[in-house]
């Protein structure tokens, strides 16, 4: 195995930057390289005990990088969730999918556990969408690090130096709003840590054509709902109760019943609708496909419908003919569905991280067309979730855009969409 060029460059650079700053962050586009060019920026940094944390689901394909290259240091593959049972001495971090990390104004657990295990070592960032939503996701990525270039303390010091604070109105009252950071008062701070490339600078030409499906949903799965807005409460049969007792929860509810499927007061679910599943069987009927679902029972629903035929391991998917089903947050980074003719999304995600990383899931060097598909329930809420995170993934574009002073080819930077009516 060879690094293209653009990756030898870039590890060189990298490791120059990580032994005058401690900190080097590669905001490198899905499918550029960002764990090979990780890898040999350890080696050229002359690290010799490596800890690599990264999704699970990712183990295999890190581990594939390293053992293709005859690196001289020592590497140790964990994921977040297990930081807390690593051991070991080690010289290096790298941490992939660093937005995880960009929560605010409050650090999430597991940025705090990181920081206080390694925040004294040289770390390498890794993410394809750093301020996905907001750029005061900066501040606690960089704040995990003893060598960070921000001084304040806390997220609040930092904000009241850079942050346009405001107040937003919720059902149960009011909090302070921190998303709007202004970018230009601290960029000259963090810059010079961070290194990108696009997909289009490493040759791809990929073009992602978005289409938008509508589906009947049953007669009763409307009724449901009809009901749960007027009185926020749904009992069925069983005594089981859907409540929407705040607005936060009836949205939540709404989310989960416009596809079929709904979690009780009690703690237990059930799919009550499969028209969405059926619609996809139906309309991708003999073509390989990668769903993405959200919520857990929609993938009952769709092996109910695919029976033998759905997967969700990856290696089986690669090596047969059956189609995969991923939860998007699971599924949305580190992982290649290639084999996939067409990406379906069964349910949508309100991230745009999600957004961002899980419909580039098809893409490789060779490929020219990305053909990804929405399926929406007819005058459902699925429609307006996405209207919101196309508006919210303008961040990531900035940040690759003007942030770095790099134009992106235009068919990369916006989807074609198409709109169109498809009823069961």
């Amino acid at each position: 195995m060879e690094l293209r060029n653009y990756q030898t460059r870039l590890s060189k650079e990298a490791a120059e930057i990580l032994q005058r700053k401690k900190i080097v962050y590669l905001a490198m586009e899905v499918r550029t390289g960002k764990t090979i060019t990780a890898l040999q920026t350890a080696e050229n940094y002359g690290a010799k005990n490596v800890l690599f944390l990264t999704k699970l689901k990712a183990f295999s394909s890190v581990q594939s990088d390293y053992d293709n290259i005859n690196f001289t240091f020592k590497l140790t593959i964990a994921n977040d969730e297990s930081l807390h049972k690593v051991t070991g001495e080690f010289d290096l971090i790298i941490h992939d999918e660093h937005h995880r990390f960009g929560a605010f104004p409050k650090p999430n657990t597991t940025a705090k556990l990181f920081k206080k295990m390694y925040g004294n070592l040289p770390m390498i960032f890794l993410s394809g969408t750093p301020t996905a939503e907001s750029y005061s996701q900066w501040y606690h990525q960089f704040w995990v690090s003893d060598y960070s270039p921000f001084t304040q303390p806390t997220f609040y010091k930092w904000a009241n130096d850079y942050v346009n604070v405001k107040v937003k109105h919720l059902g149960h009252g009011k909090v302070n709003d921190y998303t709007d950071a202004r970018k230009k008062d601290f960029w000259h701070l963090i810059r010079y840590y961070i290194l990108t490339f696009t997909q289009v600078e490493a040759g791809f030409s990929t073009q992602v054509n978005e289409n938008v499906l509508y589906c009947d949903m049953d007669a009763i799965t409307y009724k449901i709902i009809e009901k749960l807005k007027k009185d926020l409460v749904v009992q069925n049969k069983e005594g089981q109760l859907i409540l929407a007792d705040t607005s936060v929860k009836l949205q939540q509810k709404l989310h989960q019943l416009y596809s079929g499927t709904c979690k009780f007061e009690d703690g237990t679910s059930k799919v009550i609708d499969l028209s969405k599943a059926m619609f996809i069987d139906n309309h991708f009927k003999g073509q390989k496909i990668a769903i993405f679902y959200k919520f857990v029972e929609e993938f009952n629903a769709l092996k109910n419908i695919f029976g033998n035929r759905l997967t969700n391991d990856l290696e089986e998917f690669n090596t047969t003919d059956k189609n995969i089903a991923l939860q998007i947050v699971s599924g949305r980074e580190g992982i290649s569905l290639a084999k996939a003719k067409y990406l379906v999304y069964y349910n949508i995600d309100f991230s745009a991280v999600s957004y961002w990383q899980s419909r580039d899931r098809l893409t490789t060097m060779d490929r020219k067309v990305n053909d990804v598909y929405w399926i929406f329930s007819k005058d459902g809420i699925e429609s307006k979730i996405y209207a919101s995170v196309i508006k919210k993934k303008d961040y990531n574009n900035e940040t690759f855009k003007r942030d770095f002073g790099i134009k992106k080819a235009e068919q990369n930077n916006q989807p074609t969409h198409k709109r169109g009516m498809a009823l069961r």
